[in-house]
This record gives C-alpha cells, sequence and structure tokens, in this order.
C-alpha cells in the first residue's frame, strides 16, 4: 500500500476508516494498556489501539529479539480482519526517555538535566536518532520523550528529567529531540510524545502531582511556551500532566486539552493520559472517564482495568454523557497519527529494517552518549589546579557510585526505581507478582546495565595506577597521590525521588486541588547531602585524614546542599547522571576534553533556598551558568 503523504490524502484515508467503525471498535482505539493485562488475542477481540510497557515491564529475556516477537504477535492480532473486526495496527510504547532505557544492553545517555548543562541542540538531536533506532530495534514505534518539564523546585523527584529552570534551554531542545525522533517520520522514525501537559515542573513545594499555583501568563511564559517549537517541528502525541494548576486537575482540564492546545495551538495529533491518569480526577470511576474524555483527552493509558474502562465509557457514549462528535474526534486524531507515520504501509514489526539490527548498544551509539557525558559534566570546583589529573599517578577510587553502573543511570532504566549493580543479589520480581504501581520492577537482574562501563572502570581503563576502595579505608599517603571519590545520590523515580521534611505541605495541597492526590514515600527529609547520605563524607575523610587531597565527584538527580562535602574536596565536579558510559568522566577528568558545562539551575546554598535564575537578591552558591573550564585558569 501507498504511503499517503498529503494532509488531504490522510484526512480521506481517516474517514473512509471512521465510517466503518463501530462504537465498540472506536473506544477500543482509544484504550491503551499495559502488556501484562493484555494477550494478543484480547487486541484484536478488543479492537485496541495501544500497548505500552511500565517501567521494567519487558518480555522473556528482555532482549531486542524478545521485544520484536512480542510486538510482532499484537500487531499480527490488530491486523487480523473479519466481519467483527478492521484491519488497524496497534502502536506500541515506551518510557524511552534516555536512551531504550527498559532494554538489556541499550545505550543510555545521561538524563535531561544533565543534557541541559551541555546546552546543545545538535547533540540534543544526535541523541534523539540514536534513541529512535534502538527503539525501532525492538519492533516499537513510540516513546513517551521529550519532557519539557521546566523544573523549579528541586525537591520535586523529577528534577533530573527536566533540562533546565529556565525555559529558554528546554525550548532549543524541544524541536530538535522531536525532529530527531520523528526524523521526516521515514523509516528511521519513531512517534514522539512530548510531556507532560502542563506545568508538571512548577508544583509548590516540588511535590509530584501536585498543584502548579501561578497565573496562566506565567503558566504560558514558563510552561506552555517550550512545546511551541515542538508543535512546530509536527508532535504527533502529547502526554497529559498528573500535576494541577490552580487546584483543577490537568487531565480533566478542557480549557488548557482542547481550549489551548487543541484550538489555539493547533495540535493536530492525539492526547494521550498519563499511567492511570484520570483516576484522580475522582473517586467514582466511572465519572472520571467521562470527565477525561469530555475535557479532550483522546487515548487513555489504563494499566490494568482496561475491560472496565471500555464498558463505562460504551454507557456514558450510549446515555448522552460523552457526546458521539467527542468520540469521533478522538478517534479520527488517533489514526491521523497512525496514518501519519504510515503504520498501515509499514511491514509487521518482525520484518522492519532496524528490528534485531546489530547496531543497537553499538560502539557508534555509546560513543554519542560517551560526547554527551563530557559535555555535561561542569566542573565547580578545582583548587591548586589539580584537575587535570596524570594518567601515571597513584590514584584511590572511592566512593558508593564509583563503580555502579546502576547509580550513574539514575531511575527508569531497567526497572522503574532503577537497579543498584553491586548488589550480591539484586531482587527479580516474576510477572505473576509484580506491583501495578507502574508496570512492576520485572526482569531486573545483577549485572543488568549491560554494555555500560562505571565511572570506575572508566578510569582503571586509563590510569593504570588506580585503585578502588569504596570507603576509601585503603587510604595511604605513602601509597596514593589523590583520590577520586564518586558520592551522591541512588536512583529513583517520579514521585519517590520527592524531598518532603513532613506531612504538612502534602495535607495543604490536599485542600487545593480538586480530586485525589497520589503520595508515595519521599527519597528524604532534606536536600542536604550528609543527612541525606552520611556515607559519602566518610569516605571523603577517609581519604582526606591521610592528607590525600579529594577530588570529588557528584552523581546526583539535582543540585544539592554540599556545604560539608565540598569543603573537603579539592576538586569537585557535578556529574548529575551520567548513564552507561561512565569512561566519558575519565576523558574529563584526565584532560583529553576540557570541560564544557554550565549549571542549567541554579546551585543553592542552603536547606530551605529555592533562587532561580532572574529573581531578585540572588545569592545562591553557584549561579545559573556557572562552570569552571581548564582552559580559562589561572
Amino acid at each position: 500500500m501507498e504511503k499517503t503523504n498529503t494532509i488531504q490524502g490522510i484526512e480521506q484515508k481517516v474517514e473512509a476508516i471512521l465510517s466503518q467503525m463501530t462504537l465498540e471498535q472506536k473506544v477500543g482505539q482509544m484504550t491503551q494498556t499495559e502488556r501484562m493485562s493484555i494477550s494478543p488475542e484480547e487486541v484484536k477481540r478488543y479492537h485496541i489501539g495501544s500497548v505500552l510497557s511500565g517501567g521494567g515491564s519487558c518480555p522473556g529475556s528482555n532482549t531486542p529479539g524478545d521485544w520484536v516477537a512480542m510486538n510482532d504477535a499484537y500487531w499480527a492480532a490488530s491486523v487480523e480482519s473479519d466481519e467483527k473486526h478492521l484491519s488497524i495496527p496497534i502502536i506500541y510504547g515506551v518510557d524511552a526517555i534516555h536512551g531504550h532505557n527498559n532494554v538489556l544492553g541499550a545505550t543510555i545517555f545521561p538524563h535531561n538535566i544533565g543534557l541541559g548543562a551541555a546546552n546543545d541542540p545538535v547533540l540534543l538531536e544526535k541523541i534523539a536518532k540514536v534513541t529512535a533506532r534502538e527503539i525501532l530495534a525492538t519492533g516499537v514505534e513510540w516513546t513517551f520523550a521529550p519532557t519539557l518539564a521546566v523544573a523549579r523546585n528541586n525537591q520535586w523527584g523529577r528534577t533530573y528529567e527536566s533540562y533546565s529552570e529556565d525555559p529558554e534551554i528546554v525550548k532549543a531542545y524541544a524541536g530538535r529531540f522531536v525532529k530527531g525522533l520523528q526524523n521526516n517520520l521515514g523509516r528511521d522514525a519513531v512517534i514522539a510524545c512530548v510531556k507532560h501537559w502542563v506545568g508538571d515542573g512548577g508544583t509548590t513545594y516540588g511535590i509530584d502531582q501536585g498543584d502548579t499555583r501561578i497565573s496562566e501568563d506565567e503558566l504560558t511564559r514558563l510552561h506552555i511556551s517550550p512545546y511551541y517549537p515542538a508543535l512546530a517541528e509536527g508532535v504527533l502525541t502529547v502526554m497529559a500532566s498528573f500535576n494541577s494548576w490552580n487546584g483543577d486537575k490537568c487531565h480533566g482540564h478542557k480549557y488548557l486539552l482542547t481550549d489551548i492546545l487543541k484550538d489555539e495551538l493547533g495540535f493536530e495529533g492525539f492526547i494521550i493520559s498519563d499511567w492511570d491518569g484520570i483516576d484522580y480526577l475522582d473517586e467514582d470511576y466511572s465519572k472520571t472517564i467521562a470527565m477525561g474524555v469530555n475535557a479532550g483527552i483522546d487515548m487513555f493509558m489504563v494499566s490494568e482495568k482496561w475491560k472496565t474502562f471500555i464498558e463505562h465509557l460504551l454507557v456514558h457514549v450510549r446515555n448522552g454523557r460523552v457526546p458521539m462528535e467527542r468520540i469521533d474526534d478522538a478517534v479520527r486524531r488517533i489514526l491521523f497519527v497512525k496514518i501519519k507515520y504510515g503504520l498501515f504501509e509499514r511491514p509487521r514489526p518482525a520484518e522492519r529494517f532496524w528490528s534485531n539490527h546489530d547496531s543497537f548498544g553499538s560502539k557508534e551509539h555509546r560513543e554519542v552518549a560517551r560526547e554527551a557525558v563530557r559535555k555535561s559534566l561542569v566542573l565547580l570546583k578545582n583548587e591548586n589546579n589539580i584537575l587535570p589529573l596524570n594518567k601515571t599517578a597513584r590514584i584511590i577510587v572511592a566512593g558508593k557510585n564509583a563503580n555502579d553502573c546502576g547509580h550513574q543511570c539514575g531511575g527508569f532504566t531497567i526497572a522503574w526505581q532503577g537497579v543498584s549493580d553491586n548488589d550480591s543479589i539484586v531482587k527479580r520480581v516474576s510477572e505473576e507478582n509484580a506491583s501495578s504501581t507502574y508496570g512492576g520492577e520485572v526482569g531486573v537482574q545483577k549485572g543488568s546495565i549491560v554494555g555500560g562501563t562505571s565511572i570506575w572502570q572508566g578510569i582503571q581503563a586509563v590510569a593504570p595506577n588506580a585503585t578502588l576502595s569504596i570507603d576509601g579505608r585503603a587510604a595511604d599517603s605513602a601509597k596514593h597521590d589523590v583520590g577520586i571519590v564518586v558520592i551522591g545520590e541512588t536512583p529513583y523515580a517520579e514521585g519517590m525521588g520527592d524531598i518532603r521534611s513532613g506531612d504538612n505541605t502534602i495535607v495543604e495541597m490536599g485542600s487545593y486541588i480538586k480530586g485525589l492526590l497520589k503520595v508515595l514515600s519521599p527519597y528524604g527529609r532534606s536536600l542536604t547531602l550528609n543527612e541525606l547520605h552520611p556515607e559519602d563524607l566518610i569516605a571523603i575523610k577517609n581519604i582526606t585524614d591521610q592528607g590525600i587531597p579529594a577530588v570529588v565527584v557528584l552523581v546526583s538527580g539535582r543540585t544539592l546542599i554540599i556545604e560539608k562535602e565540598l569543603a573537603a574536596s579539592t576538586a569537585f565536579v557535578a556529574a548529575w547522571l551520567p548513564g552507561s558510559e561512565g569512561q566519558g568522566i575519565a576523558d574529563v577528568l584526565f584532560g583529553d576534553y576540557d570541560f564544557q558545562g554550565k549549571l542549567s539551575f541554579t546551585w543553592q546554598k542552603k536547606e530551605g533556598e529555592n533562587f532561580l535564575r532572574g529573581d531578585e537578591n540572588y545569592e545562591p552558591l553557584f549561579p545559573y551558568g556557572y562552570g569552571l573550564q581548564y582552559s580559562n585558569q589561572d
């Protein structure tokens, strides 16, 4: 079948299909569910429009071949036609937000906070193209990326998913990343999804899924403006946000979803809900479905109770609570995306060009990630020009994050909450008993960052006299010239990364928000690193107490209170969450490349501060845009 390229041709094909569809088929197209909740046979029976993998949910042994076989089975079921079923291929969705991070052996890029420090839009397009190819290697068509959040309070557990506290960098990246993913919608393209619409980075106290209490002008300037370049680039899908705006939840916000995004901004693709996102609109689940559809959501991500969703939506339409015109609009948009992407003309997943391609996790792809690591590092301190280090120096390498690929990759890597590769046993959860919080942490295993290089391994490869002592107790001034201590946070994702001093903030938000508030246990009660991870300062002191200078490398998803650790160090590097290619850090520490990164977030001095670029009385520890280089040292 020849691909339809013109808008008129696409619209004619949409109408031709829509005219043949029953209500049940239309509602099925509006439904997306998690792979563990549905079989290929059910995809056909219920006319399902999309299937996804939640974080950590993977088929078989989690190889590209397993993924291709899985999606091939779903696709084949969806295109089987008979007197009761139309041939409408599904699209399969994943959270490939820093590379194809669900799959063993994938190239894992730095999380967005590091890429923001790199401030390199050309690099971002290269990263998007590599990510698209690795997604395609698994037979998948759709990624829920890029995230365009502008994080305004680093107590938020998703701060690392934001490029910057300032919308300018986010705007510079948005269109380029969409362009790299969608790539003229040809053979090398996947469907992009910008998220989360809208204001997710602006919640009060940085509470995940909380309330963004700002004026419409400020919402537009800070949080809507990054979407303009993505929409101009033709992004095909947008994900609604869990947060509320001045008390009203975005998943039920007709003004934001329909009046602004679709009507005013002219978005032609479809809006998808977040994971069970409508559930928090009201205690009555049936009511939430009507609220979400009528507000403008077109496809619904329903993790498990998708049959209930379908039953209720059919009743709503038949009883007139949801107009047929709204259903037709949603399905038109879904079909428009599928046709414009060329899904009807593409071969089955098992026969596509990139499926099972040997470029997946290749050296070529990893070199792009390694470049991204180098460009994202920010040098905060370099006393006595201790950096760059001599490769022949006697170096003791310490810190819990020195030899842990899982820690340096952060959340949304193999499992929803990330993994720790230094554990002797990593918990493996069976598919039968997996948590449904976000697809379950299925398939987690020892050595789960396959093909990656830890920071220690990168150092070891270029410095033959380096030794590893995680706690630093092996430090000896007679044996070591310098220490490298790799410290910081351990993996987390979404609300489980929030910092909350107490429950009073949750109570306050609950009083503002119309609907339910999903609350997860936070990462900690303080942004002070020594309170979160006292073992880090101990490791530094174990080295410096022996008279050995310490180069400290901080692995973190946000800026932290680092007063004690900074004072104890001779040099201090913010490495963010660099991903699988830890040798990129060694490239810079030993002077093969200069530091290039500049802070895209203001670095606060003490607990309770939340300085932002442009504030009055702006007196942070390090200002927005700060970053030292070898080339401009005294």
